[in-house]
């Protein structure tokens, strides 16, 4: 390592305290000469004096400079009166010196991440308050995984495909990772899709937009020790070994730049003066933001216990019980239980305990113990089984049935008070609300891609504090001054939490905050309840997030009403599996016999299927029994199954692509224009193509989106909030120039067609203007023609007036004449088009009700019809006996105008409206609305759609979707919807 100048004779000493580490270098006679690197749990000032105590031998009797660095350095700093140094000048100090030729540096830390340009000035670009794709985010998937974080990285490097992963958000992580473990996937496999997920965050999420060329520098504790991170950092940028620099030095980059500033500084001290000044240093205390105690005396909480010690079950001793028995199983998100059922509806055996990231491993040893338990006095005579685990278990075990996990929590709250009216069930990374109406389901409230709020939001706290999850809400019940959290995500609330230890807040207070929180994110977030009472009077909460007196408690409070949780609250899944299996039990039991048991062999391997071009990457579990269970497909091919054409149900969505896929490439003369298939050309396509053919042009349309494709174009996305639709323009450009089209045509359109429907008819602004976006933010563009002209598309004699400026000497020499019958000519194709979809739509209809199947109109934008925004939830939708409509194919079919409460002036959402409205008046029709995450616009729509359906007694149900696929958190809300309409028929019947 080249010499260090710190600028002065005496040795220096920098101390760089981040958020989750603390770390030193010493510098002597321009070498490092001591290292240390310690994680701190947030005792902050003590870790720091140990470290510098633990320096005795080397600094004392010394006279040296010392400067602090750090996120969370700062404060100690100034309280010890220590000169201190932001962390990009110490890291830039230390790179000018050792490394000056570094084109970036990509520094990861505990929950910072950061890249720093050198070429053309200093320019950094750091994360936000979120600690998605950091060290932190990294411990959490480890934890979720049951492995180190040495482990994970060790089965990073065995790994045979890539899992797409989200990693802005630990919890949205978890949603996607706990799906493919319950499946079956293997972990080698998701290790690498973890790290995979942190550098596709960093590229995007930091670089927004600039390219990562020359030699990279990577720091910070992660890539100093996680080698499978590495290696996803080099393949996915494509650095060459020289390039890519990877410091010895790493973890201690920014303590050693301080150090160098320090000795800039040149305040010197002794050994004795800096322990003193850190032990002098005093923490403020804060006086605000705190909240009242969720139990004012002892006999308050101990009535309490009482009273919700009432809602019990009894149990049977196993040992001296003879009959029939149900098992319900629950293989949850993050945890799997199992109850054993007596005849009378008694407990026989209960289990409950973490999926360990194997829940067939689990489940196994479990029916082991139970066939012990039974012995020859007791007889399985139903078996059942709900949760994310369901198919695999199913598969695996012969287990009898499968029910949706709503239903089941449905059986179970009823069996508990017969006259529920709200069940609100927390589990591990879901929050299920029911509405109960005429003891059937009357709505559905999921929470969302993310999972903050749940079971798992608290426990990641509990662990990161050093407690057990248990002990961590006992704590909480000790809170004298609870910490006010409000009702922030995961990691966006690390901050809140550790800013409130700074201010003093001790561990119950901060227990029993998040506690408070959990119940604030239901009720407000999820719930979106405006008071009390529109939970009703009897309400049934249960999960494993129950079984925690603190949230139950700020429940309570925050309702102002007493509730029932039953002492099997986290068991409620698998209590009321077993109820369903007792109703529908069989002569002779499907479950898998002691002896297959004891032969039991699981295996699993990955494969694509080639069915189609989706191309869905597909996991294969192999059971001893010859039984296969294979996830991860959008249709019925990747299991083999093929249909008579007389049985494929009709989908819009899938006849809308037929219809855009299928446009001519056409022999024109004059050229060649590129139109990218996204945005608002999925719905204008055909009005373009059909316009530049008649213009003599070979016309190229991208084809569907997908993962391939949005990652030519990642790295020019220069926002991660913008919505999904909108990143994958920029993989659709990159596609055109490398197809070396002579222009790409992408037209700024401020209005969309005027449909006569609504108030007005404007595009979203994303839509309208993203055009500016790309011209602006993708070098590629440059050295292509880009026509994004402001266009009237509601005038022909206009629009053919704005092309023939545009064209003229651009493209070419156009006569008026020419470009005039060209814009009749995309007319006449966008009105056949639409045609189409309207005529379709209503044979559809047609079809669906001579043949006595349900509908589901699959309502969003035009866009959402294309495989990669929608994940294939329409080919879902028809594997679960739906006939899929789509918004703009029944919207004409509502008769007149639709009341609702905000300006109506968007063509998509006043579409919406009508297909909403044309559900809420058909009984074998139903809506699901489709909504992009970072859509503003949709958070409009979603209260009014709501309001249109339940106002006539029909459910709502709402599915987010970005770049992650989710198929599994997506069937049991399409399953869930299923249920309560066969409940809802049940109770027609009667």
């Amino acid at each position: 390592m080249t010499e260090l100048n710190t600028c002065y004779s005496m040795p220096s000493l920098g101390i760089d305290i981040g958020s989750t580490t603390a770390k030193v270098a010493l510098i002597e006679n321009g070498k490092l000469i001591y290292q240390r690197y310690e994680r701190h749990y947030s005792f902050v000032r003590q870790k720091t004096l140990e470290m510098i105590r633990d320096m005795r031998e080397l600094l004392r009797g010394k006279d040296f400079t010392v400067a602090i660095s750090g996120s969370a350095g700062l404060g100690v700093a100034k309280t010890a009166d220590i000169p201190f140094v932001q962390e990009v000048f110490a890291t830039a100090e230390v790179v000018k010196q050792l490394e000056p030729d570094t084109y970036a540096v990509i520094e990861l830390g505990g929950e910072d991440a950061k890249i720093i340009f050198f070429q053309g000035g200093t320019d950094e670009r750091m994360n936000g308050s979120c600690a998605g794709g950091t060290g932190a985010f990294i411990d959490q998937m480890a934890t979720l995984l049951d492995v180190s974080v040495g482990e994970l990285d060790e089965l990073s490097l065995q790994h045979e495909r890539i899992y797409p992963i989200a990693s802005r958000c630990g919890v949205f992580a978890k949603t996607d990772i706990q799906p493919l473990l319950n499946q079956g996937a293997k972990k080698e496999d998701i290790a690498a899709s973890i790290y995979q997920a942190v550098v596709n965050q960093t590229i995007a999420g930091l670089a927004q937009g600039r390219s990562l060329d020359g030699k990279i520098m990577f720091l910070g504790g992660p890539l100093y020790f996680c080698k499978g991170l590495r290696e996803r950092f080099v393949k996915t940028l494509k650095l060459a070994d020289e390039n890519a620099v990877f410091p010895e030095y790493a973890r201690v980059s920014v303590a050693m730049g301080a150090a160098i500033f320090g000795g800039k500084e040149a305040k010197v001290y002794t050994f004795d003066r800096l322990v003193g000044a850190l032990e002098n240093a005093t923490t403020q205390q804060a006086v605000s933001g705190r909240l009242s105690a969720l139990f004012q005396t002892k006999e308050e909480y101990e009535a309490f216990c009482s009273r919700h010690a009432q809602a019990s079950v009894d149990s049977v001793d196993p040992y001296t019980y003879t009959g029939d028995a149900y098992l319900g199983i629950d293989c949850g998100s993050t945890t799997t239980k199992l109850v054993l059922m007596s005849e009378e509806e008694k407990l026989l055996y209960t289990y409950y305990d973490s999926n360990k990231g194997n829940p067939v491993q689990i489940v196994k040893e479990q029916l082991h113990y139970i066939n012990t338990l039974c012995a020859d006095r007791i007889r399985i005579r139903g078996s059942a089984v709900t949760g994310y685990g369901e198919e695999l278990i199913k598969n695996a075990f012969g287990v009898d049935s499968g029910l949706v996990e709503t239903m089941a929590h449905f059986l179970a709250a009823r069996h508990f008070d017969p006259q529920v009216d709200f069940i609100l069930d927390i589990g591990g990374q879901d929050i299920k609300c029911f509405r109960i109406k005429n003891n059937s389901v009357d709505s559905i409230m999921l929470n969302e891609a993310c999972s903050s709020g749940c079971g798992s939001f608290i426990e990641t706290f509990a662990k990161s504090m050093g407690y057990e999850i248990g002990e961590f809400a006992k704590i909480g019940l000790q809170g004298k001054a609870p910490v006010d959290l409000g009702s922030r995500c995961t990691v966006f609330m690390n901050s809140s939490v550790k800013q409130a230890q700074k201010d003093g807040a001790d561990v119950s207070d901060i227990s029993a905050g998040l506690s408070i929180s959990v119940v604030k994110n239901a009720v407000y977030k999820v719930i979106r309840a405006g008071s009390a009472d529109e939970l009703g009077s009897n309400i049934v909460v249960q999960g494993g997030t129950f079984y925690n007196d603190a949230v139950l408690r700020a429940f309570e409070l925050e309702l102002g009403r007493l509730v029932v949780r039953p002492t099997i609250a986290g068991l409620m899944g698998a209590y009321g599996a077993a109820l369903h299996a007792k109703n529908t039990r069989r002569e002779t039991s499907s479950l898998i016999t002691p002896e297959g048991l004891a032969h039991f062999v699981h295996e699993s391997k990955s494969t694509v299927c080639k069915g189609c071009t989706n191309r869905c990457h597909l996991t294969v579990n192999t059971f001893s029994s010859g039984q296969k269970f294979i996830s991860g497909n959008q249709c019925e091919r990747g299991l083999g199954i093929q249909k008579a054409p007389e049985e494929e149900l009709p989908n819009l969505h899938e006849y809308k692509r037929g219809l855009l896929t299928s446009l001519p490439l056409g022999e024109g003369t004059r050229g060649v224009i590129g139109l990218p298939l996204a945005l608002g050309m999925y719905e204008l396509a055909p009005l373009w193509h059909a316009f530049y053919t008649a213009l003599g042009f070979q016309v190229k349309i991208t084809g569907l989106s997908n993962k391939k494709l949005y990652a030519k174009g990642q790295y020019s996305i220069p926002s991660d909030t913008v919505c999904y639709p909108a990143k994958l323009m920029h993989g659709h450009i990159v596609e055109l120039i490398e197809n070396k089209v002579d222009a790409v045509f992408y037209p700024r359109l401020t209005y969309n067609v005027d449909e006569g429907s609504g108030d007005n008819h404007y595009n979203c602004p994303v839509v309208a203007y993203y055009a500016d976006l790309l011209a602006g933010n993708m070098d590629a563009l440059k050295d292509t023609t880009f026509l994004y002209p402001y266009l009237n598309i509601n005038s022909p004699k206009q629009l053919a007036k704005e092309m023939y400026q545009c064209l003229n000497g651009t493209l070419g020499t156009f006569t008026a004449r020419e470009i005039k019958q060209a814009v009749k000519a995309g007319f006449a194709a966008y009105d056949a088009h639409m045609k189409a979809v309207r005529s379709y739509g209503e044979r559809a209809i047609a079809w669906a009700r001579a043949h006595g199947k349900r509908m589901m109109i699959l309502a969003g934008r035009p866009y959402h019809i294309d495989a990669e925004i929608g994940h294939g939830i329409d080919k879902l939708a028809t594997s679960l006996g739906f006939v899929v409509l789509s918004e703009d194919s029944v919207s004409h079919l509502c008769g007149g105008r639709v009341k609702v409460g905000v300006l109506d002036q968007w063509t998509y959402h006043t579409r919406l409206y009508r297909a909403a409205a044309f559900a809420a008046e058909n009984n074998d029709v139903e809506l699901v609305q489709l909504v992009s995450f970072g859509c503003g616009l949709d958070a409009v729509t979603t209260d009014e759609v709501r309001a249109i359906l339940e106002d006539k007694g029909k459910l709502y149900t709402q599915i987010k979707i970005d770049e992650i696929t989710n198929l599994g958190a997506v069937k049991i809300r399409l399953r869930s919807l299923i249920g309560a309409l066969e409940e809802r028929g049940k109770q027609f019947a009667d």
